[in-house]
């Protein structure tokens, strides 16, 4: 009897000790399991990068972002950047970005700038390259368009100033019949004098050129004064008993010649009253009254005889000495 309670108990022992050993490593394999599991999510985290506008998921045991792009065999250059910065700490479900840097040329000023960023605002180029906006300056393209590689900015200086011009006012001329002049002769009465006006301008200049002008206002500063000129009327005078009734009167720069054996431009014989004319001044035919000289036909024309001279026919050498040159009233007559 004894000896069988022994051995139940034996056996009884064994069971605890193979329930015990059995509960011990149930909880030594989930302790370990626990502890790979915490090993696991806070040391291998999952991080989305982000490299020249291509995105990919990835698992890493880096501890900063920096290591990471080690990790990943991502090269940084200058100009390029990193959000957020290399020196950050890694976490589970961060996202990190690589922006490249991309060379962006920048006209101003006439000189032309190159630079590489990152693709940002033309504002914020303009800003890294150091050029300042003044308030009325043109950007192409707008401040707030993005700009990538191999994009130009060119920037439009415009400036605005007020300008003052004096301008000349022409006079008119007023013409006033004269019954005590002979007609074709005119008399000044009153010199014409120019006004002036004053005109202010709102110019527009893009890059030192003119492209716009506006009027502001304009102001007489002196009124031009009208130039009043007598117009002779009248059409008959008497000369030496006799009324002469004529179709105009001019004066003219008369010289004298003498016989040289040719005959005239209308092919008579010169003679006393033969006067040589320019025919776009007074027609060949016309008849005459010179004072000083009397009466005469244009019959005749000479090369240096041109406009407002005309030369008359004397008999002889000393005659025309005489007569030299002077200045006379020329009736064409009827």
């Amino acid at each position: 009897m004894d000896g069988w309670i022994t051995a139940w108990r034996q056996k009884k022992q064994a069971r605890t000790r193979r329930r015990f050993f059995f509960l011990f490593l149930l909880v030594f394999l989930l302790l370990a399991a626990g502890t790979g599991w915490g090993v696991t999510n806070f040391g291998w985290k999952k991080i989305d990068l982000k490299v020249d506008g291509e995105e990919r998921a990835l698992r890493t045991w880096a501890g900063d972002v920096r290591q990471l792009l080690e990790e990943q065999g991502i090269t940084l250059y200058p100009e390029d950047e990193v959000v957020p910065p290399p020196e950050t700490p890694l976490a589970g479900g961060m996202a990190v970005e690589v922006r490249r840097a991309v060379e962006v040329t920048i006209i101003a000023d006439g000189k032309e700038h190159r630079l590489r960023l990152v693709p940002t605002t033309v504002e914020a180029a303009l800003a890294r390259a150091g050029i300042t906006l003044g308030p009325e300056d043109r950007v192409e393209p707008g401040r707030q368009e993005l700009v990538g590689g191999g994009d130009t900015i060119r920037v439009v200086r415009v400036t605005t100033r007020t300008e003052t011009v004096e301008e000349e006012l022409d006079y008119r001329i007023v013409r006033r019949n004269d019954p005590q002049l002979e007609k074709g002769i005119a008399r000044l009465v009153q010199r014409g004098q120019k006004g002036i006006r004053q005109t202010e301008y709102r110019v527009t200049y893009e890059d030192g050129r003119e492209v716009k002008r506006e009027l502001i206002s304009q102001r007489v500063l002196k009124e031009p004064v009208a130039e009043i000129v007598a117009v002779g009327t009248l059409a008959e005078v008497s000369r030496g008993g006799r009324v002469l009734s004529f179709e105009r009167v001019l004066w003219a720069t008369a010289t004298a010649y003498t016989h040289t054996g040719r005959r005239t431009a209308t092919g008579t014989v010169p003679r006393v009253g033969t006067v040589a004319v320019d025919p776009s001044v007074i027609p060949l035919g016309s008849r005459l009254y010179i004072e000083g000289y009397g009466y005469g036909r244009a019959e005749d024309v000479g090369s240096s005889i041109k406009g407002d001279r005309i030369d008359v026919f004397l008999d002889t050498e000393e005659a025309t000495r005489r007569w030299g040159v002077r200045r006379v009233k020329v009736y064409v007559l009827e």
